[in-house]
């Protein structure tokens, strides 16, 4: 299967459209076209890398870093719970 769920038929329909258009330059353009998608793989790439490299540096640029906070330097007793509202119930008038 194909992607995009195109079947036989249409990626012939898409052939005969492509040598109707381009005829005897078709394979100059395919060339161009797999020489275009390839610079824009590698483009992608480079971006990913550069990507990844700075998330790796701010993870592991240590404490004061852009990255994550630094909580080892806290003390455990630190912490203040959360104060939960207390539930009066209404007094009857009777």
């Amino acid at each position: 299967m194909l992607p995009f769920n195109i079947g036989f038929g249409e990626m012939a329909l898409i052939g005969v459209i492509a040598v109707m258009l381009f005829g005897s330059r078709l394979p100059e353009v395919a060339s161009q076209l797999g020489k275009s998608y390839q610079q824009f793989r590698k483009g992608l790439d480079e971006i990913k890398s550069s990507i990844k490299t700075d998330v790796d540096l701010d993870i592991n640029s240590g404490p004061g870093s852009v990255g994550l906070p630094d909580y080892s330097q806290q003390p455990a007793d630190d912490y203040d719970a959360p104060a939960t509202p207390v539930f009066d119930a209404p007094e009857d008038e009777e």
